[in-house]
């Protein structure tokens, strides 16, 4: 795979370019002191000190003070400025991860993610070797429904995570016509196939609950802080669901799907548990172990005809009552 080697330009973060302008300096042979650096960079001579430890101990640059010149010189000859090394591999990676930030829009997360692949990528545009912008046109993301969030709300629920504070949310349950009142310890924000969701301890319930942050109505907190649960895992909470929903039950779910379907079941893996069985006719048969029938039958619905749910019986019945409404429709 194709290196490339790309020097830190006028163009990366502020404390490269210092370090640039001190490299070239030390360089020169005029052995500047802070005071100097300090003068023509235009910084205090903490930064430059702070600059000058961080070429020294962590780019191993051979940098030493002489006293009778009063100045800093470099020990041995050096030919040119740190690089940084990215393979063409790399280089594409960071571009995908730009492109997946879409599921980060409009979240407090948006802009510091941006800012920092923006200045990962400004630090190689100055010789890199193939173009980056004809990458940046090769890949996208796409996603049809966007999750609405209350940015507010949102950056609340962000740092109150991350601090560790007790929170009073007004939330409205699905379907409910006013929402009400629940003291909640925020654990864990979690984006499951592109849909945000809060995990916490509701102390109404004395349990961990999910919440959906766009039926959150108004929020503040409590000025109370807690100890996350050592017992809490977002694996446990979604181990045996088929989405976030997470039951009491285990049911031993099978779904045969036509042949026209079932290219589209054997290119994925949607669910740990799942064993596929070819069926004779072309179609396949995807067998699950779910806690929960709640998303299972809505995506069986989502496939029209080509799917049809085999066990459990409450499943079967399940959708066919569903089929009927749609048809009633």
């Amino acid at each position: 795979m194709k290196a490339i080697n790309t020097q830190f330009g006028a163009s990366s973060r502020p404390p490269l370019e210092r370090m640039l302008k001190i490299h070239q300096a030390i360089q020169s042979g005029k052995f500047p002191n802070a005071s100097t650096l300090a003068k023509e960079i235009e910084v205090s001579t903490k930064s430059i000190h702070r600059d000058l430890e961080f070429m020294r101990d962590r780019m191993a640059l051979p940098i030493q003070y002489d006293s009778q010149r009063n100045g800093y010189y470099y020990s041995e000859e050096i030919s040119a400025f740190p690089t940084l090394t990215i393979s063409e591999g790399e280089a594409v990676a960071l571009i995908l991860a730009e492109k997946a930030l879409y599921q980060y829009r409009e979240t407090p997360f948006e802009k510091p993610l941006l800012s920092a692949i923006q200045k990962l990528k400004q630090s190689l545009n100055n010789s890199i070797s193939f173009n980056l912008k004809e990458i940046d046109y090769g890949f996208s993301f796409q996603t049809r429904a966007e999750p609405i969030l209350d940015l507010k709300i949102f950056d609340t629920l962000a740092k109150a995570v991350a601090r560790r504070e007790q929170l009073e949310l007004n939330y409205r349950k699905p379907g409910a016509r006013n929402p009400e009142a629940r003291i909640v310890d925020p654990y864990h924000l979690a984006n499951v196939n592109g849909e945000w969701f809060l995990f916490a301890f509701d102390h109404a319930r004395k349990d961990i609950r999910k919440f959906v942050p766009a039926r959150i109505q108004s929020i503040q907190r409590t000025g109370k802080t807690f100890e996350r649960s050592k017992k809490f895992s977002l694996e446990k909470e979604l181990r045996d669901s088929f989405g976030v929903h997470s039951g009491e039950g285990e049911f031993e779910v099978v779904i045969r799907f036509n042949a026209r379907a079932a290219d589209y079941i054997r290119e994925k893996k949607w669910h740990e548990s799942q064993q596929l069985r070819e069926l004779k006719n072309g179609g396949v048969e995807l067998k699950l172990k779910l806690s929960s029938l709640v998303e299972i039958e809505r995506w069986i619905l989502s496939w029209g005809g080509d799917a049809i749910a085999i066990k459990p019986k409450q499943l079967v019945e399940a959708v066919k009552e569903s089929a009927k409404k749609i048809l009633w429709a």
